[in-house]
């Protein structure tokens, strides 16, 4: 995979973030961490927003945050335009995300999942590809519904 990914998280997702650079690591994405550097705790948008602007702006291809509920992360990102992110538990979820709604970043649960899950969820989610056809136009909604609220 040659894909750009915006790596960032809270207190409550950092050791989760440090264990997520080997499995990145293991499937030859490159990404940037974006913090934060300890379980010091700290406000979840400013590493939210870091991530969502820098793939929004076309720096990276991709976004993935943890935080305790992932809910956090996902609703701050989601504030920049041009970025879906989505929260996943399962495999299942993270690949519909991607196939459906064409989710460029990811936030995680980090207390809700344990390694093992995290691992496969986020090996689902980049192996899946936004199908197109019928969910375009929904997609499409979505990004002009954020061009009309900047008019």
């Amino acid at each position: 995979m040659s894909k750009k990914i915006a790596l960032a998280a809270d207190h409550a997702g950092f050791e989760e973030k440090e264990k997520l650079k080997s499995t990145l690591n293991e499937l030859g994405i490159e990404f940037a961490d974006m913090g934060t550097t300890s379980t010091d705790s700290v406000d979840y948008p400013d590493y939210a927003l870091k991530a969502a602007r820098a793939v929004a702006n076309g720096d990276f291809d991709q976004g993935l945050l943890v935080c305790g509920s992932g809910t956090g992360m996902a609703i701050a990102a989601n504030k920049v335009h041009g970025v879906r992110a989505a929260v996943a538990w399962s495999p299942d979820i993270a690949r519909l995300a991607r196939q459906h709604n064409n989710a460029n970043i990811l936030a995680l649960p980090a207390r809700f999942i344990s390694d093992d899950q995290t691992k496969e969820i986020v090996k689902a989610w980049f192996d899946a590809d936004f199908e197109g056809g019928r969910h375009e136009r929904r997609v499409e909604k979505i990004e002009k519904a954020e061009d009309e609220d900047f008019k």
